[in-house]
């Protein structure tokens, strides 16, 4: 499949994802739903959810027998997003203003409370209806567990990263998105399989290991985009990863290959809250003039190279035509 056709299918995917999951964030008191609600309501690829109906497919799944899963890594993703914003003090997300400046703190950390609670609701009322064993429904509830565990440790790591003043390595910032990002990537496959009847233990680690690989080159592009992206595309202010001190691999990168002058001009507003839009309009500007991004999307491209190896060995299908067609569009991406 081509990109257009893969994101179509993506669109379709996400529409279905978005009517499941509102329907599952309806309550009392109203307001603190519709913050629940915020970001999904916006829109949004729903990547998440594609891969683990896809990893469902590929092992004579149907999709209804995906749908929980894939609503419970979707919800656990938006608590990262609303709790992550906080942290950030970031004002836009999806071309909206974020649920703690939309809704005030606290309930912003609530409705985060309440997605991280109804995505595990989600398997453990929803699967068994579906036929899904309890044994499997266990280890999708552990495997979820595990997974939330890893994300906020990398966001820890991601934290501390910005505060230490030295300049972290590349293995070092790809260990931390392995936890923040990749984990949930890979939970999505996992869990994916876990739902597909016909699938064994041996299935489930070659597409958790595929997904955790597209997981990382997400999160490189992701890094990349929040440093040169367009931000009437993105929907996120561009340059903000630099005002937070972020140490992503676009950024260390542009840090290593710049002369002094252009150093000069990123490390005055990197971690500088302070700094004018002109400033940071003017770094990024830097960073963009470097020729970065193949570079970072050539490492992205190794991963993803990676997924594919974790998953050669299976017949060529339709559903593995697809997932493996949703990696690349990762890489190319540009919002």
């Amino acid at each position: 499949m081509n990109i257009p056709e893969i994101d179509e299918e993506m669109e379709s995917t996400a529409s279905d994802m978005n009517e499941y999951m509102l329907t599952r964030l309806r309550g009392t008191p109203a307001e603190l739903y519709s913050a629940s609600a915020h970001y999904i309501s916006s829109g949004g690829k729903r990547l998440r959810p594609f891969m683990v109906v896809k990893a469902c497919e590929m092992f004579g799944g149907k999709k209804i027998l995906a749908l929980p899963a894939a609503a419970s890594v979707e919800m656990i993703h938006n608590f990262s997003l609303v709790h992550d914003d906080i942290m950030d003090n970031d004002d836009v997300r999806h071309s909206v203003p974020t649920v703690h400046k939309s809704y005030g703190l606290p309930l912003a950390i609530l409705a985060g409370d309440v997605l991280f609670s109804k995505a595990y609701q989600m398997i453990v009322e929803n699967c068994g209806k579906l036929g899904i064993s309890n044994s499997r429904i266990c280890e999708m509830v552990s495997r979820l567990s595990n997974a939330c565990v890893d994300v906020c440790e990398g966001q820890a790591l991601d934290l501390g990263m910005a505060f230490e003043k030295r300049l972290v390595g590349e293995q070092e910032y790809i260990s931390m998105i392995t936890k923040k990002t990749a984990a949930l990537f890979g939970l999505s496959c996992a869990l994916g399989v876990l739902s597909a009847p016909s699938s064994t233990e041996k299935d489930t680690f070659a597409l958790t290991q595929f997904g955790e690989n597209v997981g990382i080159a997400f999160q490189l592009i992701d890094d990349l985009i929040g440093v040169v992206g367009d931000a009437k595309l993105t929907g996120k202010s561009v340059g903000n990863d630099l005002r937070e001190g972020k140490k992503t691999l676009p950024i260390l990168l542009a840090l290593q290959i710049s002369n002094s002058d252009s150093r000069e001009k990123i490390l005055k507003v990197f971690a500088a809250r302070n700094a004018s839009r002109t400033e940071i309009e003017e770094a990024v500007k830097t960073i963009s003039s470097l020729g970065i991004e193949e570079a970072v999307r050539d490492n992205a491209r190794q991963h993803i190279q990676k997924a594919m190896e974790s998953i050669s060995s299976y017949d060529d299908s339709i559903s593995k035509r697809k997932i493996i067609a949703s990696a690349h569009f990762i890489v190319e991406r540009t919002v």
